[in-house]
């Protein structure tokens, strides 16, 4: 078995533990009885179950930016219809996994506290979030560039609120989501533009409106 069939083996193997007994395994030990895999076998892939949590989140976001790849239209888009595919993308692919990603995030009002399994995610995200702000930043004059580590940790948050709003979301075909990307991405690109605030207004009112319509 090769290493990515055997990490894709125990990935799929911890949602499902996880999903059957609702509740995480509690240790290394008890997940690989369940499973009949060695501990060492474990150990050669992940240094915990922390690292299978990642793992997952990085693999949404891995077989996201392969689909991206796969577009031959979407090498050549700009950079608002590159970030706006991403969500469109990675969304479908956590529609896949809707089931896990909401058991584990469970009590997701404080989402920021699980921020330990989407440590690797952060890390993938910002980075091409970043890619996406270089480009930006060299069709500009330098004096009005943008600091990239800041506007990346901006997307970074753009991102939590999204996927806060995905959970939340209880619209047939998740349209108030994909309204939330559409409004949220061009807010975003309109402040890096310095353009007029007037979408930033539209952005809050439209916010303001989904949290009492929530209630």
């Amino acid at each position: 078995m090769s290493n990515a069939t055997h990490n894709s083996k125990i990935l799929s193997a911890y949602t499902e533990a996880c999903l059957e007994s609702g509740s995480k395994p509690t240790s290394v030990y008890q997940f690989c009885k369940r499973i009949a895999v060695e501990e060492a076998d474990f150990y050669s892939s992940f240094g915990s179950l922390d690292a299978v949590e990642m793992a997952l989140w990085d693999s949404f976001y891995e077989n996201t930016m392969q689909l991206l790849e796969a577009d031959k239209n979407y090498a050549s888009a700009g950079r608002k219809d590159q970030l706006l595919s991403f969500y469109f993308t990675f969304f479908e692919v956590l529609l896949l996994n809707r089931s896990y990603v909401l058991f584990a995030l469970e009590g997701h009002k404080s989402i920021l506290s699980k921020m330990t399994q989407l440590k690797t995610l952060r890390t993938r995200f910002k980075a091409f979030a970043s890619e996406l702000i270089e480009v930006g930043n060299d069709e500009r004059s330098r004096w009005s560039q943008h600091p990239t580590q800041l506007f990346s940790e901006a997307a970074w948050v753009q991102f939590l609120f999204l996927l806060k709003f995905w959970i939340d979301d209880r619209s047939a075909g998740f349209e108030k989501t994909d309204a939330a990307i559409e409004k949220s991405v061009h807010t975003a690109f309109t402040i890096f533009d310095n353009a007029s605030l007037d979408t930033l207004v539209d952005f809050g009112k439209f916010l303001w409106k989904e949290k009492m319509g929530s209630h």
